[in-house]
């Protein structure tokens, strides 16, 4: 498809998938939305790719919705923000959360209102120095959207995050990093290179274990013990029996590197 709001490539089992609106701060519109879940539909298809890189072009990662679709003159029946979230926003958080292959993000700049949730719902969160956080909801009214709600508390805590929600302040790129929000702070000229590298080799990895892992650590939030010592006993009885473990202890025996295929 010849995508318009998104630029996507493929480099060696990489799918590399980057919001492209910059002279608007890559903010999300209904036509970018449309071409994210087909990009993230054929990535989650494809076998061949094998973890996922999202980030931003320019200058920013992502200033969130773009307002000038949901600016209301005054007298006009307000929009139904409600029905933007179910149809937009979480079959987006949906589609990378439940992706069973890793998705890193790579944050290039700001990231505020539901851009700052889209990236903390990746697996691996990157972020140059420059980068920050911020929540921006409550600047205009609103509540935070795309499971900033949830993720948040479980990031940083109930104090830090009621901070950062009602208060809406800009939060560092090293901050969000000793915070725990984020993977790592690095230097801004670094940032695509590691993010690279790291999405390569996660590509290398026996992506099968990766997706049931990814999926173990998303259910312990609403899990007791016994709940989660069950799905672990589940995941792994599935992972035991995938090529990539077979794989992976016969090179170990044979004292060799192992040539992963992703099954």
């Amino acid at each position: 498809m010849d995508y318009q709001s998104i630029l996507f490539e493929r480099r060696q089992g990489v799918a590399i998938l980057t919001l492209n609106r910059p002279q608007r701060l890559n903010s999300f519109t209904d036509a970018m939305h449309a071409e994210l879940r087909q990009a993230l539909r054929l990535v989650s298809d494809d076998k061949s790719l094998r973890c996922l890189l999202l980030t931003g072009a320019g200058r920013g990662f992502c200033a969130g919705q773009d307002l000038g679709e949901r600016s209301v003159a005054s007298g006009a029946e307000p929009p139904d923000l409600g029905a933007s979230i179910r149809k937009n926003y979480n079959p987006l958080v949906r589609a990378i959360v439940s992706l069973e292959k890793p998705v890193v993000c790579a944050v290039n700049g700001v990231a505020a209102g539901a851009g700052a949730n889209i990236a903390l719902s990746c697996d691996i969160v990157l972020a140059a120095h420059s980068a920050s956080f911020i929540q921006g909801f409550s600047k205009i009214g609103l509540v935070p959207d795309c499971g900033g709600s949830w993720i948040l508390p479980r990031l940083v805590g109930r104090a830090r995050a009621m901070g950062l929600t009602l208060l809406s302040e800009k939060l560092t790129a090293q901050q969000a990093e000793q915070w725990g929000m984020i993977w790592r702070a690095v230097a801004d000229e670094q940032l695509m290179d590691e993010a690279l590298a790291m999405a390569a080799h996660l590509a290398g990895l026996p992506t099968k274990g990766l997706g049931l892992s990814k999926r173990a650590v998303n259910a312990s939030g609403g899990n007791g013990l016994e709940q989660q010592l069950q799905l672990e006993c589940e995941l792994q009885l599935i992972a035991g029996r995938s090529q990539d473990y077979r794989e992976g202890v016969a090179a170990f025996m044979e004292k060799r590197t192992p040539r992963f295929k992703g099954e």
